[in-house]
């Protein structure tokens, strides 16, 4: 278990704090290039940050505080203009690095808008997203993972509903592949009936390792038929499971945004020369009513393995108290991404890069083990087609 200061070390994510400070590091999806095509702005909230993301009319993408230097108005309902946003209540013009450029009731001739500097963040447009740097400066690179750069297919996008958790409950669920043939016996093992629902398929599995690598922690799940898994967690908030990457993302310390990249390779290998902006869909809510939390809204289990993880993240608690939990073996994986997590956030703290920056924007294309993943699918899918023609021809 964990002390109650290491508890809100590692949970709580605002401007200051040391989870927080680690996190600003890297670059975070914040919303997609399709939001601002017929509405050029959009609310963000991250890591306890209420921003504002816009597109003013010469196709620049800026990301600044909410509330207007002046008198706090929000930003969001700004005027978007040639050379950026003016705040709808008195006119006060930001360009996208958050300098003043006007403020028009001012006397002419006044250089009062020189002393001003909002607060504004780097945005860069990648794989169909917008992407916010919140870190100090240089910022580094957007890591080149597999899934996101290979050319021998397409990608598509996914939102999942809003997770009221703090991000650091997905996170240790991806540290934890035990939970699989318990939680997801009914919907991850190919229609098979469990020969106890208290079990579910664990008698599957031979043995789970887990070890560091370059880029995270990597899981490895061996079964008694041979067949082996891996799975890794991506580090600080990615997990790279079958075809897709979850990124999760902190709103703020009780509440968390998932974005799922999907690939699907092309069947013959062909290289996809101009893929376009990927396809986008919303998840709708796994609960009922959806803005409520537990006990006092109930989770549909039976649609998919998503919606029994947000169950098992959000039943936890807003924060979940570890000071109160009883670890076991299976466990061990979770653990060591504690452990990483306050050893990288010593280094921060000490000024040192954290895990996975990546500096070269030349450097190789990161192998995530997505082959392997793409393999699982196409058996899957395989098996799937044989059930349905047996039951067919019955």
């Amino acid at each position: 278990m964990l002390t109650r200061e290491e508890n809100e070390l590692l949970t709580r994510v605002g401007p200051g704090t040391p989870a927080g400070e680690l996190l600003r590091r890297y670059w975070m999806p914040v919303g997609y290039v399709e939001e601002l095509a017929d509405q050029p702005t959009k609310f963000v909230r991250i890591m306890g940050e209420d921003l504002v993301l816009f597109k003013n009319k010469g196709g620049h993408i800026g990301l600044l505080a909410d509330h207007c230097s002046h008198r706090g108005a929000s930003l969001l309902y700004g005027r978007v203009e040639e050379r950026g946003i003016a705040c709808a209540y008195h006119g006060w013009l930001y360009d996208t690095d958050g300098n003043v450029l006007e403020c028009p009731a001012e006397p002419a001739g006044s250089q009062f808008h020189r002393t001003v500097k909002h607060v504004a963040y780097p945005v860069r447009e990648f794989i169909g997203m917008y992407w916010a740097y919140l870190g100090p400066l240089p910022a580094p690179e957007i890591p080149r993972y597999d899934v996101w750069v290979r050319k021998d297919g397409r990608r598509t996008l996914e939102l999942q509903p809003q997770l009221d958790a703090n991000w650091l409950q997905p996170m240790e669920n991806s540290a934890d592949p035990a939970h699989l043939q318990i939680l997801h016996q009914t919907l991850a093992n190919g229609g098979r009936v469990p020969p106890s629902t208290t079990r579910g398929f664990t008698d599957d599995v031979m043995s789970l390792e887990f070890f560091e690598f370059d880029f995270g922690l990597m899981k490895r799940r061996t079964y008694k038929n041979g067949k082996v898994d891996h799975h890794p967690l991506l580090f600080p908030n990615i997990l790279r499971q079958g075809d897709a990457t979850q990124i999760r993302v902190p709103i703020d310390d009780t509440h968390t945004q998932i974005y799922f990249v999907h690939f699907e390779p092309t069947e013959d290998g062909a290289i996809v020369e101009d893929e376009g902006l990927p396809p986008l869909s919303y998840t709708a809510p796994y609960k009922s009513p959806p803005d409520a939390l537990h006990p006092f809204t109930r989770f549909d289990m039976t649609l998919d393995v998503q919606s029994q993880d947000h169950m098992a993240w959000e039943t936890q608690g807003p924060i979940y108290d570890r000071t109160t939990e009883r670890l076991a073996t299976s466990d061990r994986g979770v653990v060591m991404l504690r452990e990483m997590l306050l050893r990288e956030i010593e280094g921060v703290q000490q000024g040192r890069d954290p895990k996975c920056l990546m500096r070269d924007p030349q450097h190789p294309m990161i192998d995530t083990n997505l082959s392997e993943g793409l393999a699982e699918i196409a058996a899957r899918r395989g098996q799937r087609r044989s059930r349905e023609a047996v039951a067919a021809n019955r």
